[in-house]
């Protein structure tokens, strides 16, 4: 019971605290002029009728009642809409002998007669649309059979394949007749309609929307051009050796959202297509000849130059490194590990493997120049550390180490370095064969038959950039 009390207490509450509905006399337009001295029930009859005929023509006045006296018209009643009531004083202003008008009309609250004019309206709606369900049917009509005149030709392969540069091109064009076609069809339902003037509307709306997406979107936007662009350069091959990015391996594919490749230690690397189309894209498989380099360095009374060429000569004669272009070796510099010498040679990487013949190169001529009775250095560094007898002496004068350090016995110079006896060429015994890049490319392959190819944006057909 006390609960109930409350909220009884609370809804009256609430009812009393709600304002009445205020009139609609608010200071808006009164009559103006001289008002004269001659007045009859005559006249203020003959301004009523006026009145009354007038908002008898006009649609929500009903229920408004009007009283003339002595020139001063009285509107009491209710109308449905509030701005309709306050538009009654200007109306009744324009009546010739209105010298005052009060204005007691207000909104109605009564829920059955607010509800009437909306199921009214309602109903010619329903009624309107019965009347143009023909016209409808023959405007959709006329839309569906364009728009599937439109996936019709779209369908077509020859004309699309033609003229696009690859498939993936070649299904953007089938897209764009297929959307060209549903605005035709739009457009012609709307004429049928004689509503031409929405198309207007439809437009605007669909730019500020695309303008919304396409900025909530902007890096798939960005991706999808890209993949545009490179499936026209195609700047690579499937299974060629490129580096983006500090990225390294062996193409898989390349898809309509990223460039798929597979490393060195045989993990896929995803590289989206704007970074891809933006980066510096280093192919090592474009050409056939690759250059493979090593330093190497000796010691020991000799001409350098003739070690060069000893170099040089070992490097040329290698079965596996080619004669055009030829192998180079210089004297890079001289440091703390004798004189080093840089030395490069070609292979043709299509049948042997560059690091391969980086290694066995690098172990020739390590061989030869041992044979000549040189030695690769081996810098090695000693550090004796002897713990202290006694108390650590005090922090003595520089004058002082000096002499100390002069009284102190010399070092034992170091045992003179056995000479190295002179030694026969190194055999080429060494398999420098691409056996492990097939290997690799064999996986690649495997992993492109699995995937499929109607992704894969790459076409050996397309020339390469």
């Amino acid at each position: 019971m006390p609960f109930a009390f409350r909220a009884l207490l609370l809804c009256l509450t609430l009812i009393i605290a709600l304002p009445a509905p205020a009139p609609a006399q608010d200071g808006t337009a009164q009559p103006t002029g001289t008002i004269g001295v001659d007045e009859s029930n005559e006249q203020d009859a003959a301004i009523a009728s006026r009145i009354r005929a007038i908002l008898a023509e006009l649609e929500g006045f009903e229920d408004v009642t009007v009283i003339v006296n002595s020139g001063i018209v009285t509107l009491r009643g209710t109308t449905l809409d509030a701005t309709k009531a306050r538009q009654l004083n200007d109306l009744v202003a324009r009546v010739q002998g209105v010298v005052a008008i009060e204005n007691n009309v207000t909104a109605s609250t009564n829920v059955a007669e607010r509800l009437n004019p909306a199921v009214k309206r309602f109903q010619e709606r329903i009624s309107q649309m019965v009347a143009w369900a023909p016209l409808l049917l023959i405007a959709a009509a006329a839309f569906v059979a364009v728009a599937f005149l439109g996936v019709m030709l779209a369908r077509l392969k020859q004309p699309w394949e033609r003229l696009a540069p690859n498939a993936f091109i070649a299904d953007i064009y089938r897209m764009l007749i297929r959307l060209a076609f549903v605005v035709a069809g739009i457009v012609a339902a709307l004429d049928i309609l004689n509503a031409t003037a929405l198309l207007g509307t439809i437009l605007g709306a669909a730019g500020i929307i695309g303008l919304a997406i396409g900025f909530a979107v902007k890096d798939t936007v960005e991706n999808f051009i890209a993949s545009i662009m490179l499936s026209i350069r195609q700047p690579f091959r499937p299974n060629d050796a490129i580096e983006i990015n500090g990225d390294e391996g062996k193409v898989i594919r390349l898809t309509s959202r990223a460039t798929i490749m597979l490393s060195w230690d045989g993990n896929h690397i995803r590289i989206p297509n704007a970074t891809v189309f933006k980066s510096r894209i280093v192919n090592y498989s474009r050409n056939r000849e690759r250059r493979f380099q090593f330093e190497i360095g000796f010691e020991g009374e000799v001409d350098m130059e003739k070690v060069r060429k000893l170099a040089e000569r070992t490097v040329h004669g290698l079965p596996f490194t080619l004669a055009t272009p030829a192998a180079s070796v210089w004297i890079d510099r001289i440091s703390d590990a004798g004189i080093i010498l840089n030395v490069t040679g070609w292979v043709d990487q299509t049948a042997t493997s560059l690091v391969l013949a980086k290694g066995e190169a690098l172990r020739q001529v390590k061989g030869a120049l041992e044979g000549e009775g040189l030695s690769v250095p081996d810098t090695t560094y000693r550090l004796r550390l002897d713990p202290p007898v006694g108390p650590l002496p005090a922090p003595a004068p520089a004058l002082m180490v000096a002499e100390e350090s002069a009284k102190a016995e010399p070092p034992e110079a170091p045992a003179p370095k056995a000479a190295t006896p002179p030694q026969s060429p190194v055999e080429q015994d060494a398999d420098v064969g691409a056996t492990k890049e097939k290997e690799l490319e064999a996986m690649v392959a495997a992993e492109r038959a699995e995937g499929g190819h109607e992704d894969d944006l790459l076409d050996e057909t397309v020339a390469v950039e």
